[in-house]
């Protein structure tokens, strides 16, 4: 090792250890945080025999993809909102221009308490269109649901002026279906609802060119690359979060579903004083890699500040204050401690560097095993309750770039697959910088939520273009598989997370948000791959493609969504469809 660089990992944990205390591994919604300390890793070679899967679990058949059969037939049907059903709070008016019909529906209560019920009536099976002619004063946000079940929210256009909002490829059975729509937190003027048949899903590519942006990559983490790249489109690949080295959660899924996933996710943090926890994750990726399956590491930052946390609301730390023009990336410690001495830089700037500093240690000790690794830094970056997002986009692209550049260019860490999880076109960080594009999706006391990520998975595509692949980074419940071919949104992978979202207060498997049923399903789907099948792919030349049946489907089965929303105003909605104001 450059001796310049283990000066800079040894610095980094020395002020890392005496300028920030406390640390918690990132856990979700109700799961309590559990202390883990961690640090920066020697490098050194292990021959540790990896841990044997648990015996005698219950097996399961295969599940083939399954498909109901799709009939593309042309409709512009209209449903007006003072012919819907709705409660007698609200009220018919017809004071504003540019409605259509009769009048719209008003008068709603604030806290989603009335609905407007539309009955449509679906000429085939298909995925539509379903656009809402909406007028509000202030940005709204309405909640819709299909059938009894929550499927999207969309916010209205401020103003007071109509405008069409549109939510694409909602999949409907041929005959009737219960179409509800209810503003959560505030008023709004609702027209009508239009179904139009839906041709959004077949913009959708797979043609990811595996390319990783790491011109210096090693072999390794290339052929791990196109093997991921070889997959996308064709199966989706199975991952699941371990708050711990022990795999408590890996092993559970075997013991509930008879397979294990492919992809081990953890989450690493910079040093905070005691040392083991990471040097035991550490090793569990390097395990899960010689077992066969991909480690991936997502770094929940704790600020480099007084008062750490990765919660902004939790935090005094200001990346703003930590931003600078000058060009830090690829210099020394020394020469950094240099700027930081002579008042060039903050002490917010410094202390950033210091962190990736001691994460690069950690990160140096699976290259020199050997490990290729999917890396997530950043997460999430599009939000504000993150540190990293707070201070808005430009601060986040800054220090997308200083981490990316350091690590790839000054500790020449060539093992790294870069996750960008930014979530929005602003947080959008150039395409030579990150090999593959994700989203995170959790939905607040929903369960088997599957088939609502086509919306996501179609922004996420739109605007980082089709030649990352798209994965699902985070997720409260896993994919259904057939909704996900039925709805063209093939995820690369997704990771789902730890605590309740998997786990009972006594380690047993918790049906709080994903059914034992779909969990078996979505393993032992054959379009889902699982650790024994990915490593069976390794050797394949040519990766199949799987066969999807047809199935015919009966006007009593449910109905599903899979969206994405966009805006129009009235005047542009009129132009398209032909109504009078």
């Amino acid at each position: 090792m450059n001796i310049k660089k283990y000066a800079a990992f040894a610095a980094a944990m020395l002020m890392a250890a005496s300028t920030v205390c406390g640390c918690s591994k990132k856990k979700k919604k109700s799961d309590s945080a559990k202390d883990a300390p961690v640090s920066v890793v020697e490098v050194e070679t292990t021959t540790e025999a990896p841990t044997q899967a648990p015996t005698e679990v219950e097996t399961f058949p295969d599940y083939p993809v399954a498909v109901p059969e799709i009939k593309k037939q042309d409709t512009g049907d209209f449903y007006e909102a003072e012919n819907a059903d709705f409660p007698k709070a609200l009220r018919v008016e017809s004071k504003k221009d540019n409605f259509s019909g009769e009048g719209y529906v008003t008068g709603f209560p604030s806290g989603g308490s009335a609905s407007v019920k539309f009955s449509v009536d679906a000429p085939s099976n298909q995925h539509y269109d379903l656009s809402f002619n909406i007028a509000s004063q202030r940005e709204t946000e309405c909640k819709l649901s299909l059938n009894g079940k929550q499927l999207t929210t969309f916010k209205t256009v401020k103003g007071g002026k109509f405008n069409q909002i549109t939510v694409h490829g909602v999949f409907l059975v041929k005959g009737r279906s219960e179409i509800f729509i209810s503003p959560s937190d505030g008023n709004i003027c609702l027209d009508y609802l239009k179904l139009t048949d839906s041709a959004s899903l077949g913009d959708i590519s797979y043609e990811a060119d595996g390319d990783i942006s790491n011109e210096n990559a090693g072999e390794a983490a290339q052929e791990l690359m196109n093997l991921i790249s070889g997959c996308y489109g064709k199966y989706i690949i199975t991952g699941q979060y371990a708050a711990d080295s022990d795999n408590s959660e890996l092993d559970l899924i075997y013991r509930t579903t008879g397979k294990y996933p492919v992809i081990r996710f953890s989450n690493l943090t910079v040093p905070r004083g005691s040392y083991d926890d990471s040097h035991k994750d550490i090793e569990a990726c390097a395990d899960w890699y010689r077992n066969g399956g991909i480690p991936c590491v997502s770094w929940y930052w704790n600020s480099p500040s007084e008062k750490s946390s990765f919660r902004t609301d939790e935090t005094d730390f200001s990346l703003t204050d930590a931003m600078t023009e000058l060009d830090i990336a690829m210099l020394s410690q020394e020469e950094i401690r240099g700027l930081y001495g002579e008042g060039n830089i903050s002490g917010e700037c410094y202390s950033i560097i210091l962190d990736i500093d001691s994460m690069a240690g950690q990160l140096t000790s699976l290259k020199n095993k050997g490990i290729p690794v999917l890396w997530r830094p950043l997460p999430e970056g599009s939000g504000d309750w993150y540190w990293w997002g707070a201070s808005g986009e430009d601060a986040y692209k800054w220090l997308w770039n200083l981490l990316y550049t350091r690590l790839t260019g000054y500790f020449e860490l060539d093992n790294l697959i870069w996750i960008w999880n930014g979530q929005s076109k602003g947080t959008l960080v150039d395409e030579s910088t990150f090999d593959i594009a994700a989203v995170d999706i959790y939905h607040n006391g929903e369960k088997d939520y599957g088939s609502t990520y086509y919306e996501n998975f179609a922004a996420v595509q739109k605007f980082a273009g089709s030649k990352k692949p798209i994965a699902l980074s985070e997720c409260g419940s896993v994919p259904d598989i057939d909704s996900a071919y039925r709805d063209n949104a093939l995820w690369s992978f997704f990771g789902l997370w730890f605590g309740e979202y998997i786990e009972d207060e006594n380690g047993g498997y918790s049906e709080k948000y994903t059914s034992r049923d779909r969990l078996i399903k979505t393993y032992n789907s054959e379009g889902a791959l699982t650790l024994d099948e990915f490593t069976k792919l390794r050797d394949e030349e040519e990766i199949p493609e799987i066969t999807v049946q047809t199935e015919k489907v009966t006007e009593t089965a449910s109905a599903e969504i899979s969206t994405h929303t966009e805006t129009v105003s009235q005047t542009e909605a009129s132009a398209q469809t032909g109504t009078e104001g």
